[in-house]
């Protein structure tokens, strides 16, 4: 577990992430990436680049970069945000 710099633990929010699944015109394969930036703001994200014509630009989890360009962009995949699962249990 993580102590941030004030002391207390870190809560579920925190640790949440977003993933985002991108797919690139022309490459086979998808980036996968976790993200703490919000579904709303990926998505805001990716309509500012596509409008602009520019780069997307998507902020990881463990605080780099992704930059892809937004007309090479064929599709993006964003998944819900679901704190961690810690444990071995089995769900159905």
């Amino acid at each position: 577990m993580r102590f941030p710099a004030s002391g207390g633990l870190v809560s579920v929010a925190e640790r949440s992430t977003v993933e985002v699944k991108i797919g690139i015109q022309s490459v086979p394969r998808e980036l996968v990436v976790e993200t703490r930036s919000t579904f709303d703001e990926v998505q805001q994200a990716l309509a500012d680049a596509v409008a602009e014509g520019g780069v997307f630009t998507l902020g990881d989890a463990k605080g780099g970069r992704i930059l892809v360009p937004a007309d090479k962009i064929a599709y993006l995949d964003i998944g819900g945000t679901e704190a961690r699962r810690i444990g071995f249990g089995n769900t159905l």
